[in-house]
């Protein structure tokens, strides 16, 4: 039916011909008038209107879920460590926990949906023993429901009403709102959808795009997202649903569908050909977790735990797919491919908290080889008070080990301990004065590795004890009376350097046997195990790891002796940053020999060491930008006025490039002209803030990673200087 059909061009009964001319000019020219009108309005704001009932439908559990989440609640309860009770209280801890999954950042659901649930939150522990699922279906129907709604409003706004938002106001948006109250009503709740979408646009226009640009590509976007609802299936609301129970328990149990299951045991099994990064998911982005050692991503040195990925294209010039509020297995799917073959990944960086700060990065897909894994060595001359001193620095990246080779007989496999044994002789013939074992970013791996790599510095005893869930405690020794190094020791470490890591870290400490320098460690001390289903599997947490002093490494980490500038935050990454974490504890210590402490000397190091970075640049730099990037954490509340957000950008872009400039100048270096040089030279390196892992020498010796390489060595030769020559034993 014509748009025009109302417009009724019959003559009323009895019309003088003088008035039905009248009355036919009028209504044509109104005819005209309107679509002229409609002419004047850009096509895409008559476009589309987008009815979310289009987009929704609800999902049921099937057969086999009941029975599912029966089991999974009784091996929860009686094999996880933390042992608990299945009643109100973890019920109301899963449900906000459930809630808090679905809607993180209190956007979705309403007031009357939260208070209709509120029904709910003390019947979860009921409904698990009987493998009732009703409830959680229900919820999950009703929040994809709103999630369609607060797509389709967006786009309405996209398409209809771009033109009319308003960038002069001096409105503002609450950034953080996990505990705000949930949207009263729906007036209340498109104020915040259109807020949320004004600061989408402000981010853009900062970035440099135009209005055409960014109306498509949102466009584009949130379709995408709309579209994604239809391929929502039972078994993504199953699976939400159940680890809301799991993850109460701590954050490493988890419940992993079948196709997780098919891509957790790639990435465990490291054969994935891809780029060598562990996912996660994270209201709605996908966070990386961590970088596998020598793989592709770490390699290129681009990629950063902590960085989000906002898209990911194909090859060198294959289109940018946005990934924003994609499941986590399809983004994963998109990054994996065949070796030798190029992705492109959209970030944005962890350091950085202006959301319209992203950068594109190009990995060539690769596989992950165990020699690549392998411990290197160097070695870094130091003069300190005029004396010349020769420092051997050895890199662990993972704890490994070549079983099939070594089950096999292979005299020459491959293993951390005999790696790091063959090059500490070698670094022993150079005459080295000083050792640094080097386990930034080493997340784990062999616990029998670790435990044979502590028994080359020491002359026996035990190395980690390990509680389960029973209260039993056994404790893993090193039989050998053999020490390979004897000399002075220090172990750097950062806030990624975990599990195995934090073992071998605790056992130096705990000995006296060196010094540990760095940030505190991430503070894994779990011990986690798979367990098969009928469908899918169950990664459990039954044990502890507890230092041979008797402290545990669960949550707390390990403290360094001398403490560096953090570049990774602790907020975001950690244990301590991870819901439901065990909690940090002591057991009794083990029966060892530790050597003499050392510990008087301590404030004296402290000293000298800042005395030292004082007249540092690089150091001075490290510093003033994690300043700047702290303060701006601070930050909660937007302004969605164009012009002030443009002015805060430009202030803090300006003191980006005088922080770089001064330390430019201070190293005799051109300074940067303006942003645009800052910007070009960044894109050069594929790096921001952070240029860690270049090939080149002189890249490596400008980066962070290598300044505070640097310094831990002048320190341990500061060490080497001020060591008593008695010392007092504990």
């Amino acid at each position: 039916m014509s748009k025009f059909s109302s417009l009724s061009l019959k003559a009323p009964f009895n019309t003088s011909p003088m008035l039905l001319s009248r009355v036919l000019l009028s209504k044509t020219l109104l005819m005209i008038a309107i679509y002229t009108v409609l002419l004047s309005v850009p096509f895409s704001a008559i476009a589309k209107v987008y009815n979310s009932e289009e987009y929704v439908h609800p999902v049921s559990p099937a057969k086999e879920h009941a029975k599912l989440s029966f089991v999974i609640a009784k091996q929860l309860q009686y094999q996880h460590y933390r042992q608990m009770v299945l009643d109100d209280e973890l019920s109301s801890k899963v449900f906000d926990a459930f809630l808090k999954s679905l809607d993180p950042n209190r956007t979705f659901f309403l007031a009357e949906d939260i208070k209709k649930f509120e029904k709910f939150r003390f019947l979860m522990d009921n409904n698990f023993r009987r493998g009732e699922l009703g409830n959680a279906f229900n919820t999950f129907n009703l929040y994809q429901k709103r999630y369609a709604e607060r797509m389709a409003y967006t786009l309405n706004l996209l398409e209809n009403s771009y033109s009319k938002l308003d960038f002069n106001k001096n409105e503002e948006l609450t950034i953080e709102r996990e505990e705000l109250p949930w949207p009263a009503n729906k007036e209340e709740q498109n104020k915040l959808t259109r807020q949320q979408l004004k600061n989408v646009i402000i981010s853009f226009k900062l970035a440099g795009k135009d209005d055409k640009e960014i109306q498509e590509l949102l466009i584009k976007r949130y379709k995408n997202q709309i579209n994604r609802i239809k391929q929502t299936n039972n078994e993504d609301a199953f699976r939400i649903y159940i680890n809301a129970l799991a993850e109460s328990y701590d954050p490493h149990t988890q419940y992993f569908s079948p196709r997780i299951s098919e891509n957790f045991d790639i990435q465990m099994s490291l054969s994935l050909e891809g780029i060598g990064a562990m996912l996660e998911a994270e209201d709605g982005n996908t966070k990386v977790k961590r970088l596998v050692p020598a793989g592709p991503a770490e390699k290129a040195g681009q990629l950063k735990a902590g960085d989000r990925i906002v898209g990911v294209g194909q090859g060198v010039d294959g289109d940018i797919v946005d990934v924003i509020g994609w499941r986590l297995d399809d983004v994963v799917q998109l990054i994996r491919g065949k070796k030798g073959t190029s992705v492109r990944l959209e970030l944005i960086p962890q350091k950085t908290k202006d959301e319209h700060k992203t950068k594109i990065i190009q990995i060539v897909r690769n596989t992950v080889k165990l020699e690549e894994q392998a411990a290197k060595k160097e070695i870094i001359e130091v003069i300190e008070n005029g004396q010349k001193k020769k420092i051997g620095v050895i890199d662990i990246p993972a704890f490994y080990i070549d079983f099939k080779a070594a089950q096999a007989g292979d005299p020459n496999y491959k293993s951390t301990t005999r790696d790091v044994k063959k090059l500490v002789n070698e670094l022993k013939q150079e005459k080295i004065d000083g050792l640094i074992i080097d386990l930034r970013k080493n997340g784990g791996g062999s616990l029998e590795e670790v435990n044979t790599l502590v028994g080359l510095f020491i002359k026996s005893g035990p190395t980690v004890q390990v509680k389960a869930a029973d209260g039993r405690i056994a404790q893993l020794n090193d039989e050998s009376d053999e020490i390979t190094y004897q000399g002075p020791l220090a172990v750097l470490v950062n806030r990624l350097s975990a599990s195995a890591s934090e073992i071998f870290a605790g056992a130096i400490q705990d000995y006296n046997r060196g010094l540990i320098i760095g940030n505190q460690t991430f503070g894994k001390g779990t011990v986690q195990a798979l367990q098969q289903l009928e469908q899918g599997q169950i990664k459990l947490t039954h044990a502890k790891f507890y230092r041979v002093s008797g402290d545990s490494t669960q949550n707390l980490g390990v403290l360094p002796d001398l403490i560096f500038p953090a570049l990774y935050d602790k907020e975001d990454i950690g244990e301590s940053s991870l819901p439901e974490a065990l909690p940090w504890d002591q057991v009794k210590n083990a029966d060892y020999n530790n050597l003499p402490t050392v510990k008087a000397i301590f404030p004296a190091l402290k000293n000298k060491h800042e005395k030292r970075i004082v007249g540092n640049p690089d150091f001075q730099y490290i510093q003033e930008t994690l300043a700047r990037i702290e303060k701006k954490k601070g930050q909660k509340i937007l302004s969605l006025n164009f012009k002030a957000r443009e002015k805060e950008y430009k202030e803090s872009r300006q003191e980006q490039l005088e922080i770089e400039n001064k330390r430019r100048i201070a190293k005799g270096d051109k300074p940067f002209k303006n942003i645009k040089e800052l910007d070009d030279e960044d894109d050069i390196l594929g790096l921001n803030d952070d240029h860690e892992d270049k090939e080149e020498d002189e890249d490596k010796k400008d980066s962070d990673s290598y300044t505070l390489l640097l310094e831990s060595a002048h320190i341990l030769v500061d060490f080497i200087q001020l060591k008593p020559a008695n010392l007092v034993h504990k």
